[in-house]
């Protein structure tokens, strides 16, 4: 097999090389790819999503209490947005895998380089996508047949949140440099600030509070948007601190067309698998909001529940695609597979636990959401199926992380498109309408096609594919 090489670059691309070729600062071979080295890593990255998850509860439940239909508003409206810049969200891991190998291969003063050739390529494409949405909303969701009622308010929420996508972009940009590194602290820091404005503007905006005017579901936009360009701010503020250019070399950089390429070639697919899985799923929302405004609305309850487990998987999903990547570049294969068993079964110890939570209390947790009653006699059977859910979820996304940090990513697409447009939307379909199974029955055409699409990227890895894999 070949092994994977360290990332080239020639004397266009060249920085001032550092004094020496100082390696990564690796643990020990016996305590490499330990659970506790995984969460270590993983630990600030879910306490970075249980922050982006409580700025979606806070939306989700401020909202909530104007009213279901804004609820769904914003439901329907933030997956649709999105599913717009997920693409070039989804582009933006391709800087922590290049970091993470390059660091690894003790190739620090490469890391800046690869860094700020991401955002030449991504914070273009981000803008166009935030005028599009600004101009298209409207007629798009329209085109869906959205109903009088709903249609106003989720277009005011989008398009007034869509005015934070460049922010998002660069901040994703960024976080992916510092999780490349294994520094998952520093985008926690820049998420906790982002929430605690979120809050505050929601309060404000929503309600009409602190001379304020009221908003309603636009005002939550609009703080979600502030909120983006805050945490892209502090971001940026850290990247350019003295000790990490010095180190990493963050200074600013021409634009280099070769390794904007090569790039491009390992972050489009993971991209393309976002849009695609995005674009599966915010049919199926739409499917959903056909169904009645208070589907709609358990089911964006049942999705912020989902969190719990979401961003536990995420934040494991980053440390094995670090960890795997840097292990890559060290060429240590023993750790590199001892990296992927220990953040599948932390994954699997940790959705137990909200397996357990979903199981033990499904009314008190449906009643933070709503307090219409079909909404939570339609979310207590949802949380059923929940608690097995999100336990092959967490599977999906773990396994995606560790393809990830090997540059795997093509074949995973494909993987996924399969899934998401010849499983997913036709076993919703048929079991939520055909077999007129409602809102659960529709979700449990969700939870086949997680199971079995778990079962396939599991055997990916264990595979040893990813040895052959070079970018």
């Amino acid at each position: 097999m070949t092994e994977p090489l360290s990332p080239h670059y020639d004397d266009e691309s060249k920085q001032v090389p550092a004094p020496e070729d100082v390696r990564a600062d690796l643990p020990p071979p016996a305590e490499r790819g330990r659970i506790a080295e995984v969460a270590r890593i993983a630990a600030p990255v879910v306490l970075t999503q249980a922050s982006i998850s409580a700025m979606m509860m806070v939306d989700s439940a401020m909202v909530g209490r104007v009213g279901p239909a804004q609820l769904a508003a914003v439901g329907f409206g933030g997956i649709w947005l999105w599913t717009w810049l997920c693409f070039f969200l989804g582009l933006t891991s391709a800087i922590q895998t290049f970091v993470a190998q390059t660091d690894g291969a003790g190739e620090r003063h490469r890391c800046g380089h690869w860094t700020w050739q991401g955002l030449y390529t991504m914070l273009p494409a981000a803008a166009v996508a935030c005028l599009i949405a600004q101009v298209g909303t409207g007629p798009w969701f329209a085109l869906l047949g959205t109903s009088d009622e709903l249609h106003p308010l989720a277009t005011d929420y989008t398009r007034a949140r869509a005015w934070g996508a460049v922010g998002l972009c660069a901040a994703m940009c960024l976080s992916s440099f510092f999780r490349g590194l294994g520094d998952t602290r520093t985008p926690l820091y820049a998420t906790l600030l982002a929430n605690a404005v979120n809050a505050s503007l929601d309060y404000a905006l929503i309600f009409g509070h602190w001379g304020a005017p009221a908003m309603g579901v636009q005002g939550a936009g609009v703080a979600t948007a502030v909120a983006e360009w805050v945490s892209c701010g502090y971001l940026v503020f850290a990247f350019t601190r003295e000790r990490v250019r010095a180190k990493y070399a963050t200074a600013a950089v021409p634009f280099h067309r070769g390794d904007a390429v090569r790039l491009l070639r390992v972050g489009a697919p993971v991209g393309g698998q976002w849009l695609l899985g995005m674009t599966s799923f915010a049919t199926f929302s739409t499917l959903v909001a056909h169904m009645g405004e208070e589907s709609m609305a358990a089911s964006q309850a049942f999705l912020a529940l989902l969190s719990l487990s979401f961003m536990q998987a995420i934040g494991i999903s980053v440390a094995a695609s670090t960890l795997v990547g840097r292990y890559i570049g060290a060429r240590d294969w023993n750790a590199v597979e001892k990296s992927y068993r220990s953040s599948l079964l932390l994954a699997l110890c940790l959705g137990l636990a909200v397996a357990v939570l979903f199981l033990a209390v499904p009314d008190h947790l449906m009643s933070l959401f709503s307090n219409d009653p079909i909404v939570l006699g339609l979310g207590g059977s949802l949380l059923l199926v929940g608690a097995v859910f999100q336990l092959f979820d967490a599977f999906c996304i773990v396994n995606d992380g560790a393809l990830r940090g090997a540059g795997d990513t093509r074949w995973p697409f494909w993987i996924h498109f399969v899934f998401a447009w010849g499983l997913f939307l036709p076993a919703a379909y048929w079991l939520g309408v055909v077999q007129q199974h409602g809102l659960t029955g529709a979700w449990l055409g969700g939870l086949i096609q997680v199971v079995l699409l778990a079962a396939v990227l599991t055997q990916r890895f264990r595979s040893g594919a990813w040895r052959r894999i070079t970018i």
